[in-house]
């Protein structure tokens, strides 16, 4: 969480510089980052459906399993190989 904070933090001070030296910023306008944000969320829809059609209930866990780390990346405090084994119960557990 400290380094999306800490990017939050440098991008907020850079866009005062911007405004400081009336430079416009190079980032695309917010409805290009909403359109983004709608086909990331659409993305999700495929494993969900997968796991419904496969008779699986549809749990907020098992949906938190499929998308979380694809919608936001790796949490912090979070390694890689504790996703996996949530994800496969029957994965060995890291040594």
């Amino acid at each position: 969480m400290t380094h999306h904070l800490l990017s939050l933090g440098i991008g907020f001070a850079v866009g005062i510089a911007y405004g400081v030296l009336g430079v416009r910023s190079p980032a695309p306008p917010v409805i290009a980052l909403l359109g983004l944000l709608g086909m990331l969320v659409g993305e999700q829809v495929a494993p969900i459906a997968r796991r419904w059609l496969a008779g699986d209930r549809l749990t907020l866990g098992a949906i938190h399993a499929d998308c979380t780390e694809h919608l936001f990346g790796t949490l912090p405090g979070r390694r890689p190989n504790q996703q996996t084994a949530r994800n496969n119960p029957n994965a060995e557990p890291p040594a």
